[in-house]
């Protein structure tokens, strides 16, 4: 599930199969006195780790749904990341962004991302299951190729891209079931997780073009537009719903999950991948979100399950796919976290 757009790194992705360089015959080997820096966590258990967090993270929403309007599911879950990525920024030191101009583009950024995405997949889970949602998600390169068409001159179509934007559509078609009255999915709470997965590539090419290169890390970048995106919501929730009365203890759970998990060390997790095996490697997660969202809903809540659902997703994914070729790069790398996504996903609800 995506969660927060970021410029990515300059530096090229390195070969998964490649591990730790040979010391060289001058360097000495560690003796019983020395330190070994920690073993890290290989890097497929943390994509594995990623994928599972945001597609849990549509169980997440659903859960908090039963106990809070949906801009408040939307404002806890800006509210507790932001607080995981301050604290991550307080650990490692680092400041905040300075740059007035900056922070007027992360307002935007955090808006499009992040506001404005997260509160529609709060909307439309009210009547769609977490299957469609993580299905809806994945959508999301298809929207960021259409669009790139008219923002990004210099990202030109091709012939494999075109044929992966029209195959996705057909398996939008063959989820929703057109054919026999949309398979009982809700139209209204559909298209408001379909603009959702387009808000995503929307705010990727606002970030892209306004953001990069500001000379400020990413973490305080990404921390500072959810920061952001937790004012917005925190100002716009009470206009929409009443304040909540109540906090049951499932709900409230899933809401802090979904933030402190499913956004904060989601994006830390993604982050540190982005810098390891490159952007396009990290966000192959968001072809495996709706297969975690998916079995999660049907054996968790307990979702219905008929057979056009994971052929049409099946079909999405592999139009998403080719969507992703050459002279796709750049998009791809556009996103560091989500997200989720819901991520592009890196697309990640």
């Amino acid at each position: 599930m995506s969660t927060v757009a970021t410029p990515t790194p300059s530096a090229s992705p390195s070969s998964p199969s490649t591990s730790a360089p040979t010391a060289s015959p001058a360097s000495p080997a560690p003796g019983k006195g020395q330190e070994q820096g920690p073993r890290r966590i290989d890097w497929r258990i943390r994509f594995g780790v990623l994928s599972l967090i945001w597609g849990f993270s549509f169980v997440f929403i659903k859960l908090g749904t039963d106990g809070f309007a949906p801009p408040y599911v939307s404002f806890g879950r800006m509210f507790f990341g932001a607080l995981v990525l301050m604290a991550a920024l307080l650990v490692t030191r680092q400041r905040l962004p300075r740059s007035a101009r900056t922070w007027g583009h992360l307002t935007v950024a955090a808006f499009l991302c992040n506001a404005l995405p997260f509160t529609l997949f709060a909307y439309a889970e009210l009547t769609i299951s977490t299957t469609l949602a993580g299905i809806c998600n994945a959508t999301t390169p298809l929207w960021g190729m259409v669009l790139s068409l008219v923002a990004l001159s210099e990202d030109r179509p091709t012939r494999r891209r075109f044929a992966g934007l029209g195959l996705g559509f057909v398996g939008v078609l063959i989820v929703l079931g057109v054919w026999q009255g949309f398979s009982g999915q809700d139209p209204k709470g559909t298209g408001l997780a379909l603009i959702a997965a387009a808000s995503y590539a929307v705010g990727w090419i606002y970030v892209r073009r306004t953001l990069s290169g500001t000379g400020d890390s990413h973490l305080a970048m990404s921390g500072s537009q959810l920061l952001l995106g937790a004012v917005q919501l925190g100002v716009v929730a009470p206009l929409l719903s009443p304040l909540p009365t109540a906090f049951p203890t499932v709900p409230l759970l899933a809401v802090f999950a979904l933030g402190a998990l499913g956004t904060g060390l989601a994006f830390l997790l993604q982050y540190a991948l982005v810098a390891e095996v490159g952007p396009t490697t990290a966000t192959l997660t968001t072809y495996f979100i709706p297969v975690v969202s998916t079995t999660a809903g049907v054996a968790l809540l307990g979702e219905g399950l008929s057979w056009n659902t994971p052929v049409g997703a099946v079909i999405v994914l592999a139009g998403a796919a080719l969507t992703q070729g050459k002279g796709s790069t750049k998009a791809a790398g556009a996103k560091v976290v989500a997200a989720g996504s819901e991520p592009a996903k890196a697309q990640s609800s």
